[in-house]
């Protein structure tokens, strides 16, 4: 009977972390900025025009939906990253022939990304809190979400960053999909404020649901019922790990 690799998964994770220590001032830097640019703009700009969404201030309204953007982008960029490189070093058959099964693999990639991406995204909250004053009306379920969303979009990240067979390719899903869909998925503004039919097809872009089960956690309300985003964001993470347990069981593109 296999027993479970702790020092495989640490010493994955560490080396993850390792990382991005290395990197750790631009890495936070720059949401700090992106954050703050997005309030200069969204704020001054169409804040003065637009005082409250659904009997919240604008600025504390954005909030939310500015976390998520950088969270799926971080969450994305450092698991798509991280597998990628030892397949484009040639070192991912090292990590194939190591006592390592699958599970552990992605547990020790996947924890440090889903670290990355929260840490990331606590400090945009931090920054937020600079220019608008946040207050969370839900603090423990606002960290648990924040936490599930980041594995979820982790493990999402960990299959694009099989699937792709170039570094180019890396950043396809999430500019050419993950972002458009976050600014059409009530990032900057409520889905009610939309006319029919446009606010019922916006109910099949699912980022909404994420979005808007986060933002619940902040003010208690939300276009979307929370149990409602709660099963989305379950049945995506469940997804993602079925096609994880597919490609490890098929090899593809790790043995080829």
């Amino acid at each position: 009977m296999s027993t479970f690799n702790s020092r495989g998964v640490w010493a994955i994770y560490r080396f993850e972390m390792h990382r991005f220590r290395r990197t750790v001032w631009t890495g936070l830097a720059v949401p700090v900025i992106t954050t703050s640019l997005y309030f200069v703009v969204f704020g001054s700009a169409i804040g003065s025009r637009m005082q409250e969404v659904g009997g919240v201030d604008y600025g504390s309204f954005i909030v939310p939906g500015l976390i998520m953007l950088s969270l799926f982008n971080e969450s994305i960029f450092n698991a798509s990253f991280a597998i990628h490189m030892p397949r484009f070093t040639g070192t991912i058959y090292e990590l194939l022939s190591a006592p390592l099964s699958a599970f552990e693999t992605v547990l020790g990639y996947v924890g440090a990304a889903a670290t990355k991406a929260v840490l990331v995204a606590l400090v945009i909250l931090g920054t937020a809190n600079l220019f608008v004053d946040v207050e969370v009306a839900h603090p423990f379920l606002m960290l648990l979400f924040l936490l599930l969303v980041a594995v979820t979009f982790c493990l999402f990240g960990f299959i694009v960053g099989i699937w792709a067979k170039g570094f180019e390719q890396l950043q396809i899903i999430p500019l050419l999909i993950v972002t458009p869909l976050t600014f059409l998925g009530g990032a900057f503004y409520s889905i009610d404020m939309l006319p029919e039919p446009w606010r019922t097809i916006t109910l099949f872009n699912p980022v909404v649901y994420l979005i808007n089960g986060f933002r619940w956690t902040f003010f208690g309300t939300a276009d979307v019922a929370a149990g409602v985003s709660l099963l989305v964001t379950a049945g995506f993470m469940l997804l993602c790990l079925g096609v994880i347990w597919w490609i490890f069981r098929t090899g593809y593109r790790l043995k080829a």
